[in-house]
């Protein structure tokens, strides 16, 4: 039986999403979860220190927001992904530009237009020579339930490194440098892999069927050594816990497609839904996400979909804030 995106629906007031960042970031709440029991405990985000154990593995997404929103007056250009001459983009209004038609970016033309909105655009520059265009001219994608643009330090990771992503992953502006620090000397094991954030994480579902949705491929790597002390500790029988679900997507994609953890880097396009076998991740920190998102629906494929939706209201009854700059669940 296909299984409707209505069943991961749920009603919430604008009043629960967060604007602005809480100072200091670790400061939100932190909804622990027993993905077993469905049991839930009222914490704050820095009391993860104490519901992690040592020898855990914390495995972080190292990607860094670029400024990917270029606006010529009532034209945008949002750049999903950049290539040598040419670059993915998302244009409105996308109907005023036929195929070879020029765009406001100077040396621009449209090269073809896919039937899911995505426009392949010819750049005329190098990779490098895009990305110092963007960061020079450009701006910060701003999600649509944002009210005002977002500062671009609070929008960023601690710990972002490796540019390529339109939006931020989440579950990890939590993260203090105080904070890792003390996870760190509890024994807590820290990794990094790269997920770059586009069009497969931030596009709503907009058909009736989990069954009928396709998944865009994002850009991820993981390197040997990264991949060979997740395996030690997986042996060793240790947690392996994502922050955020786009780390969940290098690590149980790369597994899923090569059937172990092993070093790639490439396109990973996986939708993970309810009846996914897990093959590395034990726990996950993440966000609370959009209603009938894909993101949800990965939540539920690890937690069971009853338990998360009844989490959910448990997080309103407490005055959780959601979405990109709200509070953060622990599922264990």
């Amino acid at each position: 039986m296909p299984t409707p995106i209505t069943d991961f629906d749920y009603h919430l007031p604008p009043e629960f999403i967060a604007q602005t960042q809480l100072i200091p970031r670790d400061s939100s709440r932190l909804l622990v979860v027993d993905r077993e029991t469905g049991e839930a405990k009222d914490r704050h985000f820095y009391d993860i220190v104490e519901e992690l154990q040592a020898g855990d593995v914390l495995v972080f997404n190292s990607s860094k927001v670029f400024k990917a929103r270029l606006l010529f007056g009532e034209i945008e250009i949002l750049i999903l992904r950049i290539r040598e001459g040419e670059a993915d983009v998302l244009l409105r209004p996308g109907r005023k530009f036929a195929v070879r038609a020029a765009l406001p970016l100077e040396g621009a033309r449209v090269k073809a237009k896919e039937a899911d909105g995505v426009v392949t655009i010819e750049t005329g520059r190098t990779v490098a020579e895009m990305l110092d265009y963007c960061a020079n001219y450009g701006v910060i994608p701003t999600p649509p339930y944002m009210e005002q643009g977002v500062d671009e330090v609070a929008y960023q990771t601690i710990y972002a490194k490796e540019v390529g992503s339109v939006a931020a992953p989440t579950a990890g502006l939590h993260f203090t440098p105080e904070l890792i620090e003390k996870l760190k000397n509890k024994g807590i094991q820290t990794e990094y892999v790269t997920l770059h954030v586009g069009l497969g994480t931030f596009r709503p579902v907009q058909v009736e069927t989990l069954e009928e949705h396709t998944m865009h491929g994002e850009l991820v790597s993981i390197d040997e050594e990264t991949v060979k002390r997740l395996v030690t500790a997986k042996n060793e029988g240790r947690r392996v816990i994502a922050v955020g679900t786009t780390t969940v997507r290098v690590l149980e994609g790369v597994a899923q497609k090569f059937g172990q953890l092993q070093t790639y880097s490439g396109e990973i396009n996986m939708f993970i839904t309810p009846g996914f076998i897990f093959r590395v991740i034990d726990g996950l920190i993440t966000n609370f996400h959009l209603p009938k998102s894909t993101l949800l629906v990965l939540v539920s494929a690890l937690a069971g979909r009853e338990r998360v939706l009844a989490a959910y209201e448990q997080a309103k009854k407490f005055g959780y804030r959601f979405f990109s700059f709200g509070d953060a669940m622990f599922i264990s």
